[in-house]
């Protein structure tokens, strides 16, 4: 019976770190633009199975947690009538520079606000200037690709929209930007056109995910039902009178 405690065991653990993916989806239900996650299960293999350059592949009993995917599907659009919001209608992202770090992520969040120069720069007209920023440091490219410099807040920005290659495998830095990698292939600039004083709200759809925590948990009490047993009948079997 030992197998079935291996079996419920896995099983228990996996269901509660199912539960951390939908708990997290539920509570960037009001993020902008955040993606949803979805977990991925898949079986464990009962036999030892080497993989690329001698790694040891997962083996076990039942199914495992083995990644979550993320639904890329738009959001709802929302309209705020704020002059520094921005929705794209359409695929592509934002892209935003981090001037500490060099790094450039992509987001469908564009909650915007303007940042000040460093000693408060002025244009050519005496005009202060600033830059489009994400409200975290973080400066919003316009669309050659370079930081967008504000003057007039109520003038006409060129917010830039850039497609990635591939989607699948972008890091999560955060509720919802993501860092691209060399797997991601190339990006390029998306004629996607941009909404001003709209937001595209979270894609996260708080029905499907409460029924997922459901799920989740009568699948939990199952496996807890099954040690049960098991337990169960190892002590009726290690109670028979031996011969």
């Amino acid at each position: 019976m030992l197998q079935a405690f291996y079996s419920a065991t896995v099983g228990a653990q996996q269901q509660m770190l199912r539960m951390d993916v939908q708990a997290n989806n539920i509570s960037n239900v009001n993020t902008n633009g955040y993606k949803a996650q979805v977990p991925a299960f898949q079986a464990l293999m009962y036999g030892m199975l080497g993989g690329i350059d001698n790694s040891q592949l997962p083996r076990g009993s039942g199914a495992y947690l083995s990644g979550t995917a993320t639904n890329w599907e738009a959001g709802a659009y929302q309209e705020t009538g704020r002059n520094l919001d921005f929705a794209i209608l359409g695929d592509g992202y934002f892209a935003v520079y981090d001037p500490d770090t060099d790094e450039v992520s992509f987001t469908r969040d564009g909650t915007f606000t303007l940042s000040a120069f460093q000693g408060n720069q002025t244009g050519a007209n005496g005009q202060q200037l600033y830059y489009l920023s994400d409200g975290e440091g973080r400066q919003v490219l316009g669309q050659d690709g370079y930081p967008i410099q504000v003057s007039d807040p109520d003038a006409e920005l060129t917010v830039g929209v850039f497609t990635l290659q591939y989607k699948d495998g972008l890091e999560r830095m955060g509720s919802s930007r993501f860092l691209a990698g060399d797997k991601n292939g190339l990006v390029w600039v998306s004629d996607a056109k941009v909404q001003r004083g709209m937001l595209e709200t979270s894609n996260t759809d708080l029905a499907t995910e409460l029924s997922q925590v459901i799920e989740a948990q009568r699948s939990y009490s199952y496996v807890l039902k099954m040690m049960q047993t098991a337990d169960e009948v190892e002590t009726t079997i290690n109670g028979l009178p031996n011969g």
